[in-house]
């Protein structure tokens, strides 16, 4: 998989003692999982926009969709000066080419979703965006973003792994070569994983690069990333990798025995009912890549598109 991949995460999450009571909220899949194919850009705003540690805890009150940030007991507001730094912040991260980004959850200024915002009558409500987070998310649109709770969900965390992944590989393309014949090459290594999240964007996306010529060189690019990251935020379900998993058992079709060939529908039917995870069918279908040395999928991202120690399609 190649050099280990940036991406930004709460500094709070990677055990830094910087939260308003002094304390952490260390995630050790983060650290000890994670860590050993990411390399980490902590960022705590309300540290580094110059609140001390230990502090009073803030929330966020008013109009959920342009709240205030005010101390949670002398009712302080600091929303001023933490748009103004949030929205200097995301600008110099441009130059750390992150590849994903994990927030806190529950936070006034990291959290992504469902968070606290109270009304004048302090009534809270669960449907406010961290002020860092929104600034964040509305700077770099297409950059995978999750909360390390939403993490525990298997489906949750395997599409944002893939998806970091999925930008690095892209990434690293465009930054050797930027010819059509590199992104024809690009996007067919990549089908099967697109159709395993929208048949539909896979087939605009094709449109698009079978019409490259008409594009400049940088607006085809341009489309084409924001295209791929926009597929990839489409979850995958049971029945786009079915449709993936026969698709791929049809490159077989002269080379699979009688019993091989039922031994696969047997294991997918087995995943169909729940019997077995994505794992299963994904193994014995990269066994017979391999034994029949089908060119074509040994290409295909899909079969491989993170570490198998991560374990991520053994809960899906």
């Amino acid at each position: 998989m190649g050099d280990k991949i940036k991406i930004g995460v709460s500094a709070c999450l990677l055990g830094h003692k910087v939260r308003f009571d002094g304390g952490h909220k260390h995630d050790r899949f983060i650290t000890d999982t994670l860590g050993q194919h990411m390399d980490f850009f902590p960022v705590c705003p309300e540290v580094e926009v110059g609140f001390p540690v230990p502090r009073e805890s803030l929330r966020l009150v008013g109009n959920p969709e342009n709240p205030r940030l005010k101390t949670t007991k002398t009712d302080e507001d600091h929303t001023e000066g933490m748009l103004n730094w949030a929205h200097t912040r995301v600008r110099e991260l441009e130059k750390e080419k992150l590849c994903g980004f994990i927030f806190k959850s529950k936070s006034p200024s990291s959290g992504m979703e469902r968070v606290k915002v109270y009304s004048e009558k302090g009534m809270p409500q669960k449907i406010g965006v961290g002020i860092f987070a929104r600034a964040f998310m509305d700077h770099f649109p297409l950059i995978p973003v999750e909360e390390e709770g939403r993490l525990h969900d298997p489906k949750l965390r395997e599409n944002f792994i893939e998806s970091i992944f999925a930008l690095k590989k892209w990434r690293e393309t465009t930054e050797k070569d930027q010819s059509l014949g590199s992104l024809v090459d690009f996007h067919t290594r990549q089908k099967l994983l697109l159709l395993s999240h929208s048949p539909v964007h896979y087939r605009n996306m094709g449109k698009l690069v079978a019409e490259g010529k008409k594009y400049s060189r940088d607006e085809l690019f341009s489309r084409y990333e924001t295209q791929l990251l926009e597929t990839l935020k489409l979850k995958t379900t049971l029945k786009k990798n079915i449709n993936v998993l026969q698709h791929i058992l049809g490159y077989f079709k002269t080379q699979l025995s009688a019993d091989e060939k039922q031994e696969v529908l047997e294991i997918i039917g087995q995943y169909r009912i729940g019997n077995v995870p994505l794992i299963v069918p994904i193994t014995l279908l990269n066994h017979f890549v391999r034994k029949y040395q089908e060119p074509y999928l040994m290409k295909q991202t899909y079969l491989n598109p993170h570490p198998v120690d991560l374990k991520l399609r053994n809960h899906v």
